[in-house]
């Protein structure tokens, strides 16, 4: 069974089938931004990460959040979450590390998904 199917069939019931993805992305974006805030706890960084992967998680949740209740201000949200996502993929993307790594990837999913609502 297709993942999207499965959050339907076991979530499904009065989210906007338009927003799955979307929800979806944002909570791939949340776990992979807690590895690598996690991981980089005492890290020495040159830039904004792991300062950004703590933004993103909360905006990713809020995001999420509105999408799943079809908030009236979901297209803020989207805006609000691809921005801070895109600033966290940036950030990330510029260190080696896998889980820097996996989390600008995440990142960018999310930036995507978040765009086709927020437009």
């Amino acid at each position: 069974m297709h993942h999207q199917e499965i959050f339907k069939n076991n979530m499904g019931y009065g989210i906007n089938n338009e927003f799955v993805a979307c929800i979806q992305a944002c909570q791939s974006c949340v776990l992979d931004c807690e590895v690598c805030l996690a991981a980089m706890i005492g890290q020495d960084s040159s830039n904004d990460c792991p300062l950004c992967c703590y933004e993103c998680v909360e905006i990713c949740l809020q995001c999420a959040r509105a999408l799943t209740r079809n908030s009236r201000f979901v297209k803020e949200y989207c805006g609000l979450c691809a921005k801070v996502c895109g600033w966290c993929a940036e950030q990330c993307a510029k260190h080696n590390m896998d889980h820097c790594q996996r989390c600008a990837d995440s990142c960018l999913v999310c930036v995507e998904e978040c765009r086709k609502i927020a437009l």
